[in-house]
């Protein structure tokens, strides 16, 4: 029962920062799902796979409930979610097969490396060029595949990388938050399938796996994020953005930093 009453409690904090930031939420599981997994004694070796893999997956269901949230305030560009995502799901995918290549030690450096990389320059809040635009179709799918192929990575669900990236390029801030909501589904969905593919060749995974997906952690961390995403969207439009990016990159480098002290120590 603690077991579940953990999870649930993770997804309902990672549900109301989705709604809020149009994260994943991967930045902020995939750490704590991982300290979870390792004091349910399961395999050290795979730990941190099992819980991107999760992450990934359970971001499917918090995009949906986010997304859905954000679209009835009139903050998703459709325009932006259809021009994305064929580089969406080509990195998404690659990057999720590459995944099962690496070591686990390696795996949580380079997501400590990328998350950090990321809370500075939201830290940072660069304004873009009033002049700069989203880039035509070609730009489009390559900056979909860096974003698919990284996300898949690090299970971030690309809201890291595509509201900084949307805002640079002079979208308003709360359609890229909302956008980006909307693209973590297909990024989710290229990632899940991939983890779920490399997964089934490993042995040894705990029973109630589906791959690098664990089952248990899925449905507790599902239910709570969806339940507490709709929350996080109405705080978006309430609260001062710029002042929860603050707070939550302080809260991304302490997640990442643990992380990394945990698989190393």
């Amino acid at each position: 029962m603690e077991w579940w009453l953990a999870y649930l409690g993770v997804g309902a904090i990672v549900g109301i920062l989705a709604g809020m930031l149009g994260i994943g939420g991967g930045a902020i599981m995939v750490p704590l799902v991982a300290q979870l997994l390792l004091a349910q004694d399961i395999a050290k070796e795979q730990v941190l796979h099992l819980a991107v893999g999760t992450s990934m997956a359970t971001i499917l269901f918090t995009s949906v409930s986010s997304v859905r949230a954000h679209a009835r305030r009139g903050a998703v560009r459709w325009d932006v979610v259809k021009r994305i995502t064929p580089g969406i799901l080509a990195g998404g995918f690659a990057g999720s097969l590459f995944a099962s290549l690496i070591s686990t030690r390696f795996l949580a450096v380079f997501f400590a490396v990328l998350v950090t990389g990321l809370a500075l320059n939201m830290m940072i809040d660069r304004k873009p060029k009033p002049t700069r635009q989203l880039p035509g179709p070609g730009g489009m799918f390559a900056v979909g595949s860096t974003i698919g192929g990284l996300s898949a990575l690090a299970a971030i669900g690309g809201a890291a990388m595509t509201v900084p990236f949307m805002v640079m390029s002079n979208v308003p801030a709360l359609q890229a938050v909302g956008t980006a909501a909307a693209i973590g589904f297909p990024i989710a969905a290229a990632g899940t399938v991939g983890y779920v593919v490399t997964g089934l060749a490993e042995g040894g995974l705990p029973p109630a796996s589906l791959g690098y997906v664990y089952l248990p952690a899925l449905l507790g961390l599902s239910v709570a994020s969806m339940l507490t995403a709709p929350l996080g969207a109405r705080l978006a439009h309430s609260l001062p953005t710029k002042r929860l990016k603050q707070f939550f990159a302080l809260f991304l480098l302490f997640l990442a930093a643990r992380l990394v002290w945990k698989v190393w120590s």
